[in-house]
This record gives structure tokens, C-alpha cells and sequence, in this order.
């Protein structure tokens, strides 16, 4: 199984998040590039420290929304948005390029990856970007929704992503960050439950439902408080139910 974390999220002398405690713990990471957070020096050390530290690297690309974090949807002409994601993974190429590491994978943020869950014209927007910049890079896309259908329609490499610290609504997307309970924040809560959706190949909703759900990397978010402690107990979790931790090439490789 591989565990991912999104990173790489300061900006100029502000840093958000422990990005050197989280890569020691997850096996592949998603560098934020520039837009809703993130610079040229921020992403090009993420770069060479997941080297070090054998983790892929994946862009994190959002809306142009510093002040929002990426946190605010945002209308905009599909196209647009096609070229706007395409420019965030070349600048995370060129980054990447200093630490000697390809990138590997591509994973909308925040407001952008829940529009895309559910609206059709920008999950195929993320999807054309992906076939014109690096055919070779993985969609990693929230199991179910639009996103890994535009995967499969435009041709892409899809990887299938489910979350350790979010909650679930009974229909599949996530839980709105509106919702005071839409995160994990108890390590012992969050392990069990990853524990729990990798041995069963299942989500529970918030109202327990079950939900039979494909996932080839699951994520932890990086510049919560509490990333370090439910990173770090639901990976010791995995492993001690037996569960090997890979980076996400080689968890799509076999």
C-alpha cells in the first residue's frame, strides 16, 4: 500500500507543516506548485529531501488562491483551467529537475480536487493536462468520482486515492471541511481505521455506511497539527497488520 502526504505548502519565510518529520513517514508526497501555496525554493528542497528519503514526488497543483490557501472554489472556463494546471506541473518538473527526481503523479488540491470529484468538465480539464505535459503521470484520483473517470476516458495512468484523515459522506465524496468533524485528528481513531478500510477494502460514512471502494494510496494531510501523530500510528498500524509500505510507483508497478 502506498501512504501519501500533500507538502511542500510554505511560501517565502513561512513554513506550514513538519515536511522533514512527514517524509520520514510516507512513502510518497504532493508538492504544492506555487499557486495556493508553495515557491521555486520551497518545492525545489521538498524535491531533494524526498530523494533522500526515497519518496516519490507528485504535484499538488490548486487554484491561483495564496490568500485562500486553494481552500475556495473557483468558477472558471475548463480550458483555462487545463492551462493553468499545466503550468503548475511544469514548474514542478523544472523543480524536480534540481533534485535529479521525476515526477510521478499529479493530485488536485484542496477546493479544486473536491470540484473535481464531482464536476465532469474539470476532471477532464486535470486529465488533458496531465496527456499534453507527462502522459506518463499518474491521476491520482479520489476513488469513484469524476476525476477517475476522466482518467479512464482521456487515457491516463490512474491511481485511486481514499483518505486517512477524512471523513466520509454516505454518497462517497468527502466530508465538507465546514463540518467541525470532518477531519481525524486521534491517531488511535485514524489507524484503526485505515487498518480497517485496507483489510476490507471499505469506507465507513459518517453514518456508517459501508462502501466497497479501489485505493491504491491513501493520504494524510500534511499541515494539519495532529499529521505527524496519525501519520506516524497508522503506518506502524499497517505494518503490523502486515501491510507493506511502497511508493507509489511501485504500488502501481505490482
Amino acid at each position: 500500500m502506498n501512504v501519501n502526504a500533500d507538502m511542500g505548502e510554505g511560501y517565502g519565510h513561512y513554513d506550514i507543516g513538519n515536511d522533514d518529520a512527514i517524509l520520514k513517514i510516507v512513502k510518497s508526497v504532493n508538492v504544492a506548485c506555487g499557486l495556493h501555496a508553495g515557491d521555486a525554493t520551497v518545492m525545489r528542497d521538498v524535491c531533494l529531501k524526498a530523494k533522500a528519503n526515497g519518496v516519490s514526488v507528485g504535484a499538488h497543483p490548486g487554484f491561483n488562491d495564496i490568500w485562500g490557501f486553494g481552500r475556495r472554489q473557483i468558477r472558471m472556463n475548463a480550458d483555462d483551467l487545463e492551462y493553468l494546471v499545466a503550468y503548475q506541473l511544469g514548474a514542478l518538473a523544472g523543480m524536480a529537475a534540481y533534485a535529479g527526481v521525476k515526477v510521478t503523479h499529479v493530485k488536485p488540491h484542496g477546493a479544486l480536487n473536491n470540484m473535481c470529484a464531482v464536476d465532469s468538465a474539470y476532471a477532464r480539464a486535470i486529465a488533458r493536462a496531465i496527456k499534453v505535459v507527462d502522459p506518463s503521470l499518474y491521476y491520482l484520483a479520489l476513488s469513484g468520482t469524476e476525476m477517475e473517470k476522466a482518467a479512464i476516458d482521456i487515457g491516463v495512468p490512474l491511481s485511486r486515492e481514499a483518505f486517512i484523515d477524512r471523513l466520509y459522506e454516505d454518497d462517497g465524496n468527502l466530508r465538507s471541511r465546514t463540518h467541525a468533524d470532518a477531519m481525524i485528528r486521534d491517531p488511535k481513531v485514524a489507524s484503526e481505521r485505515v487498518v480497517r478500510m485496507v483489510l476490507d477494502g471499505e469506507i465507513i460514512s459518517v453514518n456508517g455506511k459501508k462502501m466497497p471502494t479501489k485505493f491504491d494510496s491513501l493520504c494524510v494531510h500534511g499541515d494539519e497539527p495532529s499529521a505527524i501523530a496519525v501519520a506516524s500510528a497508522c503506518c506502524e498500524a499497517l505494518r503490523a497488520a502486515g501491510v507493506e509500505l511502497v511508493t507509489l510507483p511501485e504500488m502501481m508497478a505490482g
